[in-house]
């Protein structure tokens, strides 16, 4: 055909048309791309930035962690905490990665709150519009509890949402970090991995690296996310289990429930509430797994009472026998994140019991093995004796408090009713979010009711329990107490900083459950953890525990006075004098054997027909400082022993 005919002038016109447009159309495309990165021509790439949003300091934890992991892999970000960002300048950001925790009801923490309202009110702003983050693409990592619900991962939600809002660009959808589901560091190591893969944007065959600069070559098509990726990891395809380069192990997608299932576990349609992780890592602490939901631990204690080097407080203030208390508990979860938990919420959490729950028989049999072998291994140890280690072996108290709350155990009155037909005593503690529990609850030996605050603000910053109705269940907490007959106690642990200032108010709820004694301690510094930022200096003196105690037996007109004290335990003991001081002689110990017998009748009896008396080295005020003196006070200093 010739060119000088109508039809291939038309033809070639045509072509060079759609030519044009093309080329038009991807320079466009790469222009759009390098002014995503570049959004000021001539001047160098702006590095992305990496906000943690967080309140403990558990996503910013994790954040240091991804940046880590970003310097690594040749990608460079910046760390920011938004309370020392300026929100105006997000529109000149390219590249966003966000570590969110959710705080407070599904508000975001005090650091990120500026921002957050920043972001809100800029998307509900009809003059804004929405491309004014259209230069922007990001990704989310929501950090939260399931146990809370509805407000899960709400502020790594609703940020996510107001950016898309303002045109910026989602990498991806946000991926949920479950603090309490056992896998969290699995989860965010998988979501670090496909952040990398997808800012490299297929580096290894264009040898581009978002961040720091991109060569030409590299296509705006790199950036984006196939269609079959989504659709596999929905379908739970093999993208469900996420590569996760050069970090060890693979880890579960959050987009991937089945996988998740068959990590946790489940049984006749019930999960185990201890997953592999936190069984790994309570084994770690020295726990003793005991069947899906229980547990059991030697305390040092024990190990001290063996070596006749001293017991615990509650064998000053009661007379337990340390080297024969068994710690267990049959319920692992809790329903708070107490700031000062010793185990820094390696534990699971719930507001009720949702897992398999085993035979309370088989839990008591096992915790009684495994604690017998435990003090087996004491045999040789300096110090023990054979007739220590043979008592040691026969445990004649259970202390049903070593880690969550044992209350929730549906099978609770069974598992005490077994204790107690072996003639092992129990001293239980709850954490006052059960009320309904403790009013079902058969006669303990000394029940116990943690009182960790007086007032609604200073409980939720320190237990930071899951209910929303919490202080209306801690005052029912104690109001329970109030119809039981058996020996009481609130529990005081105080936190310098926190609640010690509170007297006033720990006084004004004396009379809601009249407890028979009220135990005051300073708290135990466990090291500083991403989900408690306590130090040192929240720990109280020994002399401020005694202020403390001293007035509010004062502030409660001799209703309370200061009983006894155990110097080594930084713990000072209230009792009613009413009931437990006659003719001048305190009655704080017990007689156990009395107590058993009493139990064992079926007939009624209080806690004045199983008292016994305080020996004078107990006593508040006394040189022994609560110490036994038939026991050795060791002193590491001087390498010596000094009998007392």
């Amino acid at each position: 055909m010739s060119l000088s005919s109508t039809p291939a002038r038309l033809t070639l016109l045509a072509l060079l048309s759609a030519t044009t447009v093309y080329c038009f159309y991807k320079s466009r495309r790469l222009r759009r791309l390098k002014l995503s990165l570049n959004p000021n021509p001539g001047s160098s790439p702006r590095r992305g930035k990496l906000f943690f949003v967080s309140q403990t300091g558990t996503s910013e934890a994790l954040a240091r962690r991804l940046l880590d992991f970003l310097k690594l892999k040749g990608v460079a970000f910046d760390l920011v905490d938004p309370n020392n960002y300026e929100p105006e300048d997000l529109p000149k950001e390219t590249l966003v990665l966000i570590v969110a925790s959710t705080w407070d009801d599904g508000k975001p923490p005090p650091n990120a709150k500026f921002f957050s309202d920043w972001l809100a009110e800029s998307a509900e702003d009809f003059r804004v519009g929405s491309l004014l983050l259209s230069n922007c693409k990001f990704a989310v990592f929501g950090v939260g509890s399931r146990a809370y619900g509805a407000t899960f991962n709400a502020v790594g939600k609703d940020l996510a949402r107001r950016m898309r809002a303002l045109g910026a660009s989602e990498m991806f959808p946000i991926w949920e970090g479950d603090v309490d589901g056992g896998d969290l560091d699995e989860v965010f190591d998988a979501w670090s991995g496909k952040v990398v893969r997808f800012l490299k944007g297929g580096a290894a065959e264009n040898g581009g690296v978002l961040g720091n600069g991109v060569s030409d070559e590299c296509e705006a098509e790199s950036f984006d996310v196939s269609d079959e990726e989504d659709e596999e990891e929905e379908d739970g395809g093999e993208s469900g289990v996420v590569d996760l380069e050069d970090i060890a192990g693979k880890g579960p997608s959050r987009r991937n429930p089945v996988a998740a299932t068959k990590t946790n576990g489940t049984v006749n349609g019930k999960k185990e509430m201890v997953t592999p992780v936190i069984r790994a890592s309570l084994t770690k602490q020295g726990y003793k797994i005991i069947g899906s939901h229980s547990g059991v631990k030697i305390c040092r204690w024990t190990k001290s009472q063996l070596r006749g080097r001293g017991g615990c407080y509650k064998h000053s203030f009661y007379g337990i026998e340390s080297h024969r208390c068994m710690e267990t508990t049959p319920s692992l979860a809790c329903a708070n994140k107490c700031v000062f938990c010793w185990r820094h919420h390696t534990n699971p959490v719930g507001k009720s019991w949702q897992w398999k729950m085993d035979d309370p028989l088989e839990i008591v049999n096992s915790a009684i093995d495994q604690h017998t072998k435990m003090i087996k291994q004491m045999k040789g140890v300096p110090g023990v004796t054979l007739e220590r280690l043979t008592e040691g072996l026969s445990p004649r108290h259970c202390a049903l408090s070593l880690v969550g709350e044992p209350i929730m155990y549906p099978e609770i009155n069974a598992l005490i009713d077994e204790l107690h037909r072996r003639r092992i005593s129990t001293f239980l503690v709850t954490n006052a979010q059960f009320p309904e529990k403790i009013k079902m609850l058969n006669p303990i030996t000394q029940l116990y009711v943690s009182v960790d605050a007086a007032t609604k603000e200073s409980l939720k910053a320190i237990d930071r329990p899951l209910f929303g109705d919490f202080w209306e269940r801690f005052i029912d907490s104690l109001t329970s107490l109030k119809d039981k007959q058996q020996r009481t106690v609130y529990r005081l642990t105080l936190v310098k900083g926190w609640n010690t200032e509170d007297i006033d108010a720990y006084y004004n709820i004396f009379s809601l459950g009249s407890p028979d004694f009220v135990e005051i301690k300073g708290v135990t510094y466990c090291g500083t953890s991403a989900t408690s930022k306590l130090t040192m200096e929240n720990v109280p003196w020994h002399a401020d525990v005694k202020a403390f105690s001293e007035a509010l037996a004062l502030k409660s007109n001799r209703e309370y006075e200061v009983a006894c004290e155990h110097v080594h335990s930084c713990c000072v003991l209230l009792a009613k004098t009413s009931k437990f001081k006659i003719d001048g002689q305190w009655f704080t110990w017990i007689d156990y054997e009395k107590f058993h017998d009493l139990v064992a009748s079926g007939k009624h009896f209080d806690s004045k027909d199983y008292m016994a008396p305080t020996p004078s080295w107990a006593v508040y005020g006394a040189e022994e400082g609560g110490f036994d003196p038939y026991q050795s006070r060791y002193k590491k200093e001087r390498h010596h022993r000094t009998n007392q």
